[in-house]
């Protein structure tokens, strides 16, 4: 979308327009929902995310300045998300899990048809996501969001010194690294950004 259609939209959304919602979410939505997945790992939670940003444009919009950086500032609201969503996980209190028991002892879980995917590219292409979330889960947490927002979020890397309060320098090196040490991991040591 080019800045001139952003800005329409924008301004119908700021307005109240429906569509103008529906043109930001379909403009931002796949890039937004991209990025909670692989911050989270998690389907479930990656659409909690994007529920939870769509609510807040809609009440933030109205604050929003326009000066060209409308993609910035919804990452940045994203990327929020994402922390609090982690810091809320790791002070929450770990749960258990519950058997229900049918009447001969037996879990009535084992009854529940297991998955049987066929060898296709869907199933490929779940293994290669997983991976490369695991080897994601190995950076630290500061890196691997850099990485994200740079890849999936389309950050500039002065936007991301901004974000993260830090000097341009240490975005690009903790970048930099991060995506060496994910080549490692991946086996791709040759592949380039």
């Amino acid at each position: 979308m080019d800045p001139q259609q952003l800005r329409r939209k924008i301004a119908s959304a700021k307005a109240g327009n429906p569509a103008g919602f529906e043109a930001l979410l379909g403009a931002f939505g796949p890039r937004l929902y991209g990025y909670f997945l692989r911050a989270t790992g998690n389907h479930h939670d990656a659409e909690d995310l994007l529920g939870e940003i769509m609510l807040r444009l809609v009440r933030r919009l109205k604050d929003y300045d326009d000066r060209g950086r409308f993609e910035h500032w919804i990452f940045r609201i994203a990327a929020n998300l994402v922390r609090d969503r982690i810091r809320r996980i790791r002070s929450a209190p770990a749960v258990g899990t519950i058997s229900v028991l049918d009447s001969e002892g037996g879990d009535l879980s084992d009854r529940l048809p297991a998955e049987t995917p066929s060898v296709d590219a869907g199933v490929l292409q779940r293994e290669s996501n997983e991976r490369l979330q695991a080897c994601l889960e190995k950076l630290d947490e500061t890196t691997r969001q850099m990485i994200l927002l740079r890849h999936l979020g389309r950050m500039s890397f002065k936007d991301l010194a901004e974000l993260f309060d830090c000097p341009l320098g240490t975005v690009l090196a903790r970048v930099h690294r991060g995506m060496r040490v994910l080549r490692r991991l991946l086996g791709t040591e040759d592949a380039t950004d």
